[in-house]
């Protein structure tokens, strides 16, 4: 039997990119969490996928949404990470942002953004895979990710 908190702390050994996952439903309401398991999946078709918890509040309302929008976070973005994080009531309160060209929430600082439909989920253990279909994408500016590794937040820093 393999111990989950030695499993979590043994894999946290992998530095993970940070992204917000974002969309809006036909009644207008505005979902964001946060992911450090987003992945590519298939050039042709192009896919890509996250694993949110199954207990996810904010997953539920991406999933009604039958769409997506992944925002990669720059190392800037730490306090916007933060708040979608957490539980607060309305995680867009007081934030501009723009619009994916399928009108799903980018934040402008974030170095790139990828578009989204939900081309299937599929059940894993206490996660779902959720596979997305690419329909848009583009970089917006930066250079520098937000990284998860050994439980806290960090900034790469390149090798030459």
């Amino acid at each position: 039997m393999i111990d989950p908190d030695h499993f979590r702390n043994v894999l946290g050994a992998y530095p993970t990119g940070v992204c917000l996952i974002t969309s809006v439903d036909d009644d207008g309401v505005r979902t964001g969490m946060v992911v450090g398991s987003f992945t590519s999946i298939s050039l042709d078709p192009p896919l890509v996928g996250f694993f949110p918890d199954k207990s996810s509040g904010s997953y539920k309302g991406i999933a009604r949404a039958g769409r997506f929008c992944v925002n990669v976070l720059g190392s800037d973005q730490l306090a916007l990470c933060q708040r979608f994080a957490s539980r607060a009531p309305d995680k867009f309160l007081d934030l501009a942002h723009g619009e994916s060209p399928s009108g799903q929430p980018v934040f402008d600082e974030a170095l790139a953004w990828i578009d989204c439909t939900i081309e299937r989920t599929e059940d894993i253990g206490d996660h779902w895979l959720v596979v997305g279909r690419v329909e848009a994408l583009d970089i917006c500016g930066g250079d520098t990710p937000l990284l998860f590794h050994r439980g806290g937040y960090h900034s790469s820093v390149a090798i030459d």
